[in-house]
């Protein structure tokens, strides 16, 4: 890896967006792309901290200015989903990288966003999958376009609770959660339609000392060896295989309802229905 990751201008012309990229694997991972010479936007949760991180990249990373921007977007409301990719698709034209990092612990009791959705099934899942909806064009106008969500091995131990996805009747923060990874990952290949010119990948970034942490209960790797391992699956040279799941560079098993055709049906539908309700 370190060989490919030392080339500093293998990305230069390209756009890349990472989606909770204030801290953690989302601020690492905007520091690689950046210094592989990608034109990296940045979301967070408000606009202060969009603010801080690309003050960060410039001071501590030496990433120059004007190749990074920041936007804000509280995806425990979709419409703030919305609002992001408007203003991206309407900043951008073509948008090479799409990297879905955001992520939320689920809370130790169910509690509902403003949609009325679980919340961390809505920020870690829902919203990722309104995403690449919202910004197919410009992602398809790229050409080759890489969409990248960064999964958890947690989705193996998860199972989809269909007639009560938010869980209210038995609730379980890590049932919560890892049903989100779940349907991360099951979701991926659905982002990226046939003819689209756009790849659609998931992985695990292994276990790193980030704010998730607690919910493994361990101690982690740094942040940074996350967000290599993601940034690995946006490199050209690194040939992705359409909708597969990758435990650090290698494809790896899913959980078997990721790969079963009436779940993934079942999920699209649900879907659909949660996003479009809001």
């Amino acid at each position: 890896m370190s060989a490919v990751l030392n080339n500093q201008s293998v990305l230069a012309g390209r756009t890349a967006l990472v989606t909770g990229a204030s801290s953690g694997i989302g601020w690492e991972s905007a520091r690689l792309l950046a210094e592989h010479g990608a034109t990296v936007l940045l979301h967070a949760r408000t606009v202060e901290d969009g603010e801080r991180a690309v003050d960060r990249l410039v001071r501590e990373a030496g990433i120059p200015g004007e190749r990074l921007r920041s936007y804000a977007a509280d995806f425990t409301t979709l419409a703030e989903v919305d609002g992001l990719a408007e203003a991206v698709a309407t900043a951008v034209p073509a948008l090479d990288l799409l990297i879905n990092n955001a992520a939320v612990m689920a809370p130790e009791r169910c509690t509902l966003s403003a949609d009325g959705n679980e919340v961390s099934f809505q920020v870690n899942f829902l919203a990722a999958h309104l995403l690449a909806k919202l910004l197919r064009a410009p992602l398809a106008a790229s050409g080759a376009a890489r969409i990248v969500n960064v999964s958890s091995s947690l989705h193996r131990t998860a199972s989809m609770n269909w007639n009560d996805p938010n869980r209210t009747k038995k609730y379980s923060r890590v049932a919560a959660y890892a049903q989100s990874q779940l349907a991360l990952t099951m979701a991926t290949g659905d982002m990226a339609p046939a003819d689209s010119g756009i790849t659609a990948v998931s992985v695990n970034p292994g276990l790193c000392d980030t704010a998730l942490l607690p919910l493994y209960g361990r101690v982690g790797a740094p942040a940074a060896e996350g967000a290599a391992a993601v940034v690995r699956l946006c490199l050209p040279d690194f040939r992705l295989t359409q909708g597969a799941y990758y435990d650090g560079g290698d494809i790896a098993a899913t959980a078997p309802a990721a790969q079963e055709e009436r779940s993934q049906r079942r999920l699209a539908k649900l879907t659909d229905l949660l996003v479009t309700r809001a």
